[in-house]
């Protein structure tokens, strides 16, 4: 897990910014932020359940707290290579397997389907404790009737590359799934549900998070539908069918099946940034946090960045230098087509960030920024974000390097990597989305 660095000084951009993500990061982690939220141990006995890329620490933080005495089982899938190291003397009582994201494979399947089947044959005196993160949606992949896993996989990989936003994707998935949107919670009646959750989407809507399996779900077949054609995304003739009859509807709220449940978040976008906020306080920094729920195609919310950062430090702006601008969210990339013979373009949200913030800036300078996914994977590359300095154009264009061919196919990973501004942190064992912070001094 990642530790905060020595805090550095202004003299230091670089490193100060990195501090500050670690700050939010760490802020994120579940070891710190179960404890509170764990209910008592119940007359019967205790069922793990769970997916999320920060499954893993999630069931080392419950195993670490859960009286040692109390009965303690289950099933937790997270994404390959996210399962943290097990601490000296922690005993394994939860069972954690591996599976892929963003584009769900058989692995996911089969630990959906143990999931949903341990679910079966619980009492009244049973508690399900379930650990819901980020990334769930991928790795809790179990089709609907008539679909298959190639479909889901097709589907998924398209709605990620549509520009959709992660409310109308989960919609989608949560219709087209046999255990995501309340399905799981109703397959555990009549045992109580507690689910813990660490939230990656604007506005903590636990029913988002994860596609919500032990949630209500207020969004309809109809919706559902209306999404995959604003789209143009198809789905086999029966599964289209069952849509729009409604025989895959979710469970809705008031649903006998899920009374008595409860959640409780324990990690959230805007906890992080008031973490890095005070850490930054602490550096001598003015701090604005702009919000923990920006949306929009990741290239643009990285101009407005720069926009706003260019006029404070041309001192045109109420935002007082020295200044750190924070901001939080899910931003969204639509991948543009490709040109005959053009070669697939690298990168995720934060890259695309940090290719429209550092357009917008233009090398202005006393501007410095740092963009980074807190799960330490920006897309599906091996970094987490980008660093954007006053000198990144130059040094780009020393490399032969063209910012707008790079923002037309999509190319983040390729523009900053060989200019050495690629933020490379590996799995962090958390997921509170987007962090950006934008110095100005």
């Amino acid at each position: 897990m990642p530790q905060p660095t020595t805090p550095p000084s202004l003299n230091d951009p670089r490193a100060l910014l990195r501090h500050l993500y670690d700050v939010a990061v760490q802020r994120a982690l579940p070891l710190h932020n179960t404890a509170a939220s764990l209910p008592k141990p119940p007359k019967g006995r205790t069922l793990v359940l769970g997916a999320g890329k920060a499954g893993g620490a999630m069931a080392q933080a419950v195993e670490a707290l859960w009286p040692a005495d109390a009965p303690l089982s289950g099933l937790v899938v997270t994404r390959y290579h996210h399962t943290p190291p097990r601490p000296e003397g922690l005993p394994q009582r939860i069972e954690v397997v591996e599976a892929s994201h963003p584009v769900p494979d058989a692995a996911g399947l089969d630990a959906a389907q143990r999931i949903l089947k341990l679910a079966e044959g619980l009492t009244a005196d049973d508690l399900v404790l379930c650990l819901i993160s980020g990334g769930g949606s991928a790795l809790l992949t179990l089709p609907c009737e008539g679909l298959t896993l190639e479909d889901k996989q097709r589907i998924n990989r398209q709605l990620l590359e549509s520009g959709a936003h992660i409310g109308e994707m989960n919609t989608v998935r949560k219709h087209l799934s046999a255990i995501k949107g309340g399905r799981l919670a109703a397959a555990c009646a009549p045992a109580r549900v507690v689910t813990l959750t660490i939230s990656d989407v604007p506005g903590d809507d636990v029913s988002v998070i994860a596609s919500g399996p032990t949630v209500a779900d207020a969004s309809t077949c109809a919706e559902a539908l209306d999404i995959l054609r604003r789209y143009g995304i198809d789905v086999p003739p029966a599964v289209r069918a069952q849509l729009e009859g409604g025989a895959l509807e979710t469970p809705k709220p008031g649903d006998a099946r899920l009374q008595g449940h409860a959640v409780e978040l324990i990690a959230t976008p805007q906890q992080s940034l008031e973490a890095a906020a005070e850490a930054a306080r602490a550096l001598g920094l003015n701090v604005v946090i702009l919000s923990d729920e920006i949306e929009g195609e990741s290239r643009e919310v990285g101009k407005v960045h720069g926009a706003m950062a260019r006029s404070t430090a041309l001192g045109r702006s109420s935002f007082q230098t020295p200044c750190v601008i924070l901001s939080g969210g899910e931003t969204t990339v639509t991948v543009r087509p490709r040109a005959p013979g053009q070669a697939k373009g690298r990168g995720g949200r934060a890259g695309e960030f940090c290719l429209g913030l550092a357009q917008a800036l233009g090398g202005q300078a006393g501007v410095w920024a740092l963009a980074a996914d807190t799960d330490g994977i920006d897309g599906v590359e091996d970094n987490a974000g980008a660093l954007v300095t006053p000198d990144t154009l130059a040094r780009a264009s020393e490399k032969g390097l063209k910012l707008t061919d790079h923002l037309a196919r999509n190319d983040a990973y390729g523009f900053f990597e060989p200019i050495g501004d690629l933020v490379i942190t590996g799995p962090t064992h958390t997921n509170v989305n987007d962090f950006r912070a934008v110095l100005v001094v």
